[in-house]
């Protein structure tokens, strides 16, 4: 029978350089992730940003108070639907509708969309969206009423 073999320092050393190793390959990558992956600021000075706040606050107040309701979707073609509603009923037509798109991840460029009016308050866009999940921003003017919604399609 063999004699067990000692752990001596050369055994230490080897596990204490591997495991260092492997954190610090982790937090390499995960910082690369961070950083490759971030899209930028929110806003670029938030005193200003702040200074707006209470008039963001009555915006969403005057929205509220319009009634409209937008539902975003994704036809099988890859083209936004939306769907406008006022006080639960559909939205006559003559609205504007505009928005903007961008995949909530990374630095992609973000997108201008176009609608065409379906009738009774839904809207298709003019191109399809790129594949995958997006952040949506829509915009809806109707006479001297407008509103925003924010929204996400996959």
């Amino acid at each position: 029978m063999k004699a067990p073999r000692t752990f001596t320092g050369r055994h230490m050393t080897m596990i204490l350089v591997a495991f260092f190793g492997v954190v610090i390959t982790v937090n390499m990558v995960m910082a690369r992730a961070a950083v490759g992956t971030f899209g930028g600021t929110v806003v670029d000075n938030s005193y200003v940003a702040s200074q707006n706040y209470n008039d963001w606050l009555a915006q969403g107040r005057a929205q509220r108070a319009l009634g409209w309701d937008a539902a975003l979707s994704r036809d099988a073609a890859g083209h936004l639907l939306v769907t406008l509603t006022a006080s639960g009923q559909p939205m006559a037509e003559g609205s504007a509708v505009n928005a903007t798109a961008r995949p909530p991840l990374g630095r992609a460029e973000t997108k201008n969309v176009r609608f065409t009016a379906l009738g009774e308050g839904r809207y298709r866009s003019v191109d399809p969206l790129a594949a995958g999940r997006q952040d949506v921003k829509l915009t809806v003017v109707r006479g001297p009423d407008s509103a925003l919604f924010d929204g996400e399609v996959q």
